[in-house]
């Protein structure tokens, strides 16, 4: 089948190069000519586990193609958007200004029984407007909305082979779910769970599982600050209540909080758009979520300070990890960039370091201090800060890492390291919601 990936950035690009290893003919098309340039040979914008190697096989294929020019999803049955939808400057809300010009650029591209797929996450009745203005200009089009679910770093496992399919489509949707199932054959050939469902339905569950998951993520952060002040273990009690079927165990890791550029803004366009349709009362547990989150990082700058006698001015801190999570150079809404340029501010020399983040921190804090190696960022360091748990900083051995610094004494910001062994090590250990 013949698609069209609207937008190459994170979403479309993994899409575009997915869908061509499913046996489909793909063109992505972004306004970006850099980005273009590089996906066309064959190169990944950005730092995703596995993406490099099949994208280069699905150029190979002959069956991947890049362009600037909307006209050429001229053609294409069905039209994938998957461009961003970022939290506007000074409100809560989503802006859509991009999916909007996407859809008004591509409708004069469209035929009678092309299908417009919606990927991006939007405000719920977004799905319903932009039906009728496909309708009214290209009648015969469609519109439905498929949510992804992608985790970063986890992104080509969860195009290949989702936990689920959600098709939001019109009334008689008969046409587009049909359109659909072709598409994904191969996964609903090997049992993949699909809901076909109305578009406001749809258009929900991505902001509803985003803002569960937050919410299960604050729990534990709360809970957090009661087992600082009472002495008890925070990773012990979500070992106990996730042994619970009711509750399980994912997503109770206690540390500074999620990041990146999924739920924070989600949560709070849910916030916004519940707001606009007279029920903000029903989400208002979000605004203690987000809270809670941002709280995270005051505390680690808190105990960074507690650490180094009061004050980290003219201490020397190595922070390790700037991305929002490992496996990824994602730093949007990144707490451990967030708390590195809070020390930094109240006068600590910090030197950060991060396996694929680097280049994005430096765009975004280019008074920050940079370096390639945990033996430069710890060299003479008063304190250890591991911020984002990679393996390799996870796996690091205490008695090795005492040969750099000048003060043995790290704070565990992901709850990541075995506390008794960097102990036995000379170390002194403080982790969020662990003494």
């Amino acid at each position: 089948m013949q698609l069209s990936v609207i937008g190459c950035g994170y979403l479309g690009a993994v899409h575009a190069a997915c869908m061509v290893s499913l046996g489909h003919e793909v063109v992505g098309i972004d306004v970006d000519p850099d980005k273009i340039k590089a996906l066309a040979n064959g190169d990944a914008p950005f730092f995703e586990p596995g993406l490099p190697e099949l994208l280069r096989t699905a150029m190979g294929t002959g069956r991947l193609s890049f362009s600037t020019d909307i006209a050429d999803a001229h053609g294409a049955q069905v039209h994938f958007v998957c461009v961003g939808t970022p939290q506007k400057a000074g409100s809560n809300a989503a802006d859509l200004t991009y999916v909007d010009a996407s859809v008004t650029s591509l409708i004069p591209h469209l035929r009678a029984g092309d299908l417009v797929v919606g990927k991006s996450t939007v405000p719920v009745g977004t799905a319903a407007r932009l039906a009728a203005q496909i309708a009214a200009e290209t009648p015969g089009a469609m519109l439905a909305w498929n949510p992804e679910f992608l985790r970063e770093g986890y992104a080509v496992q969860d195009t290949l082979t989702p936990d689920r399919f959600v098709y939001g489509v019109p009334e008689d949707g008969s046409a587009a779910t049909a359109l659909l199932d072709t598409v994904y054959a191969q996964a609903l050939a090997a049992g993949t769970p699909r809901i076909v469902t109305d578009y406001a339905t749809a258009e929900l569950v991505k902001v509803a599982a985003n803002s569960f998951l937050a919410t299960k993520i604050s729990f534990i952060n709360a809970m957090a600050e009661l087992c600082e002040v009472t002495g008890a273990d925070v990773t012990e009690l979500a070992d106990a209540i996730g042994l619970d079927e009711r509750i399980g165990r994912r997503f109770l890791n206690a540390g500074l909080g999620f990041g990146g550029g999924c739920l924070p803004k989600d949560i709070r366009a849910f916030m916004a758009r519940a707001d606009e349709l007279g029920a903000d009362q029903a989400v208002g547990f979000l605004r203690e979520v987000d809270a809670i989150n941002t709280r995270r990082r005051v505390r680690m700058v808190d105990l960074a300070r507690e650490v180094n006698g009061g004050s980290v001015e003219g201490k020397r801190i190595a922070v390790l990890g700037v991305t929002f999570k490992p496996n990824s150079d994602d730093v949007r809404d990144s707490p451990a960039l967030d708390v590195a340029a809070q020390l930094a501010r109240l006068g600590a020399h910090v030197m950060i370091t991060d396996p694929e983040g680097i280049d994005n921190a430096r765009r975004r804090h280019p008074h920050l201090t940079y370096v390639s190696t945990v033996a430069e960022a710890t060299a003479g360091a008063d304190a250890v800060l591991l911020l984002t748990e990679w393996r390799e900083y996870r796996d690091l051995d205490p008695a090795v890492l005492t040969k750099f610094v000048s003060s043995r004494t790290i704070l565990d910001g992901r709850n990541a390291l075995d506390p008794a062994v960097w102990r036995a090590a000379g170390w002194s250990y403080r982790a969020l919601g662990r003494q």
